[in-house]
């Protein structure tokens, strides 16, 4: 391999091929696309996304700002009520036309498998790299006086992988009496078992735990605290979960939670070498699994409930952004 000469234990860099950049979505097939036609019944459809001005401020997700709508100009007059008759003299047309400035993370996003990597000794030389899913590294460009960085690894990929297939939705949401915030192994084979759900390798698998609707309850103004303790999330410090996903051969995980995971940011460090985010580290890094994060899945969640069904089509592909390591997404399920 040219970018690297050890792989992490328990990857599959290479496996794809040298110069893979998309993961698992490799097992999205033509075959896989009409088995999720063939989950097609009833005709309903649902959207599942956010407003993609929530959660409202930064606090809940790192920083990362909501999105500032902007009115493009044109001679200093704002393009909003426009008259075009300004510019071609007899038109008695009005323009409207704006711009937006947003982190790609903010609201329901995809994560490209750039978002995750990690230190590793990849070349096998006893020196650690900041390498990423299949030994890619960051790439830096100067443009314009300025000094983005354009991932090999970025959405971009994903959007030409046809985001499109069978997928299932595990509802958390019913259980989380009896397992609190935090699901492991035995609680998440009990929700499978319970809505006899059928995880097949190719699927997305989507997890719905009740953190979206109480997010949309707060009307943009979160309360951090409340919110930590909201929903369901994986506990990716489960090592027998993290083996079933390794088996399952699922494309990628979706979740109405903001990182899919459990995360416990009191604890103030890591333990040497390990991941802060094991599921994280697994899914982006070792196996090019997606992670879908902040999901709208309530309405789906309670629709399939009623139906007693689990599976159906979904098609979600993000924006064809070259370069940027994550994205909007505004999905639909097609059941």
């Amino acid at each position: 391999m040219s970018r690297w000469i050890n792989r992490p234990e328990g990857s599959n860099w290479g496996d794809f091929g040298e110069d893979d950049q998309i993961g698992r979505m490799n097992l999205l097939t033509p075959e896989k696309r009409l088995e999720g036609l063939a989950e097609v019944r009833d005709g309903r459809s649902f959207t599942l996304s956010l407003p993609l001005d929530y959660p409202g401020w930064s606090g809940v997700v790192m920083g990362r700002e909501p999105p500032e709508l902007l009115t493009r100009q044109v001679s200093g007059r704002d393009v909003y009520n426009y008259p075009f008759g300004e510019l071609m003299p007899g038109s008695r047309d009005l323009v409207c036309d704006d711009a937006v400035t947003l982190s790609t993370q903010y609201s329901t996003q995809w994560d490209s498998l750039a978002h995750w990597g990690r230190m590793f000794d990849a070349d096998g030389d006893g020196v650690e790299e900041a390498v990423y899913y299949n030994g890619y590294r960051a790439d830096e460009h100067l443009v314009g006086g300025k000094k983005p960085y354009a991932h090999r690894l970025g959405i971009e990929n994903l959007a030409m992988a046809g985001v499109q297939g069978r997928a299932v939705l595990i509802d958390l949401e019913a259980g989380r009496d009896e397992t609190g915030p935090s699901v492991g192994y035995d609680a998440f084979m009990r929700a499978i078992a319970a809505q006899k759900a059928d995880v097949r390798a190719g699927d997305f698998l989507l997890l719905w735990g009740g953190y979206d609707e109480l997010l949309l309850s707060m009307n943009k103004n979160p309360d951090s605290e409340r919110l930590a303790e909201a929903g369901v999330a994986l506990d990716g410090s489960d090592n027998r979960l993290l083996q079933w996903i390794v088996d399952s051969g699922v494309v990628a995980i979706c979740s109405d939670h903001p990182a899919v995971e459990q995360v416990a940011f009191e604890h103030g460090r890591c333990d040497h070498g390990a991941s802060f985010l094991p599921l994280h580290e697994l899914c982006l890094f070792k196996l090019g699994i997606h992670l879908g994060e902040m999901w709208y899945l309530a309405e789906l969640a309670r629709y399939m409930r009623a139906a007693g069904r689990s599976a159906f089509l979904l098609t979600a592909p993000p924006l064809r952004l070259p370069g940027s390591v994550g994205s909007p997404v505004t999905p639909v399920a097609l059941v």
